[in-house]
């Protein structure tokens, strides 16, 4: 176990997980907090400790795999995003702009690593049906007189959602997967929104 929002603790990571397995050829970068905050209360700290957080974390782990993936001529690289990075809110300025980075260093890395047989993407998630977001649904629902359940909240949630619904977590999940896999070796350097549709309508 180790920070790697530090230079220190993702050097204990990078030995534990060698020491697991000498092989690893897959990378799945989804570590990232996002930090309330404003133009005007973020100051340059929260600043930075978002980028380390959620762009300096994934490229110390990319620097330390990805050497031997080219050796091999093999591996996948998937970075975790937000549709945020592209369609950001007002709020919270400094964990936006951290994700854009992520994002624009996903299209570097991808250059760099395609002619070797690495496959690079990134995912973006839009809103996510997690247990802290539906506890925050419900709360909202009572509020607003929906109901006091997820299912009689989630419609309204939604509603400016194409599909009508919020993606799952599994859904997610399920992206990652088959862009690990032999069948997406086409599918590089791209940033693959997962939000139901509601990006278009933002």
């Amino acid at each position: 176990m180790g920070d790697i929002a530090t230079e220190a603790g993702t050097a204990r990571v990078v030995t534990q997980c060698q020491t697991l397995t000498p092989v690893i050829d897959i990378l799945v970068n989804n570590y990232g907090t996002a930090g309330p905050g404003s133009w005007q209360a973020s100051d340059s700290d929260a600043w930075l400790d978002m980028y380390q957080r959620n762009v300096l974390s994934a490229q110390r782990l990319i620097r330390a795999f990805t050497p031997a993936m080219v050796e091999r001529r093999w591996g996948r690289v998937i970075n975790l995003g937000t549709v945020g990075s592209t369609r950001p809110h007002a709020t919270s300025p400094h964990y936006y702009a951290a994700k854009g980075a992520l994002a624009n260093m996903t299209v570097s890395l991808a250059r760099e690593l395609g002619p070797h047989g690495v496959g690079v993407n990134l995912v973006s998630p839009g809103l996510i049906r997690t247990a802290e977001v539906e506890a925050s649904s419900i709360r909202r629902g009572q509020r607003e007189g929906w109901g006091s359940t997820w299912a009689e909240g989630e419609p309204h949630i939604a509603k400016d959602i194409p599909i009508g619904r919020i993606v799952t977590r599994e859904e997610v999940a399920d992206i990652v997967a088959f862009l690990c896999s032999p069948r997406a070796a086409g599918i590089h350097g791209q940033n693959i929104r997962v939000d139901g549709g509601g990006l278009a309508i933002v």
